[in-house]
């Protein structure tokens, strides 16, 4: 694709993720948990709708990351990984969005905030330090993700089958993106600039929580 037509993949990408409801190309992780939520008590209802509000701002920043990043390389091999790795990332925006919907919650109201700012670092990665930078954002992104989805599986209700399978699922596959972006050429970011990430990631996941 030539640079225009890339650029409104990449719009179309946003829009997709921001305002469209997701289709998953894999069967939902939920589908053969044996909890529901008419099973767990009110409280436990609102942790596991807070928390899954948490992992789908993940997934809309993740969206974000590969978008800008697939729109910034030259390299086209390293573009088709990185837009496999969002059409995985999809099917967890849509297994996320419906378990809010079965526990009767929403998505942040902040989403188009958090997209922008994840692209706008993704961009920015892309621009200035090439590839192996925009990788190892990558690498240092799906590394956050998976610790905060496994503390996510320590706070999730126990009968929360449901939650737990999707979280479990997703876990695994940042995992995986880590682990191909690394391959990939990635490099460990600076010291410093992880601890940013961490610092901001903590805001968004404290503010999605409750917005």
């Amino acid at each position: 694709m030539n640079l225009t037509d890339r650029l409104l993949s990449a719009a179309d990408s946003g829009l997709r993720t921001l305002f469209a409801t997701s289709r998953a190309a894999r069967p939902n992780p939920a589908l053969n948990a044996a909890a529901e939520a008419a099973t767990l008590s009110p409280a436990e209802q609102r942790l596991s709708g807070a928390l899954m509000r948490v992992n789908h701002v993940g997934e809309v920043c993740a969206q974000a990351l590969y978008t800008s990043q697939a729109l910034t390389t030259n390299n086209d091999a390293l573009r088709r990984q990185l837009e496999e790795a969002a059409r995985e990332e999809t099917d967890h925006l849509a297994w996320t969005s419906e378990r809010l919907k079965e526990l009767g919650d929403r998505t942040s109201l902040l989403n188009p905030l958090w997209y922008a700012g994840a692209f706008g670092i993704g961009l920015v990665a892309g621009r200035i330090g090439g590839d192996a930078l925009s990788l190892g954002f990558v690498i240092e992104t799906e590394r956050q993700v998976e610790a905060h989805l496994a503390s996510h599986m320590d706070r999730l209700p126990a009968n929360d089958a449901a939650s737990r399978a999707i979280v479990a699922q997703m876990k695994e596959d940042e995992a995986e993106h880590a682990d191909a972006a690394l391959e990939a050429g990635g490099v460990e970011l600076p010291l410093p600039v992880r601890g940013l990430m961490r610092m901001a990631a903590r805001v968004m996941t404290g503010t999605a929580h409750h917005i």
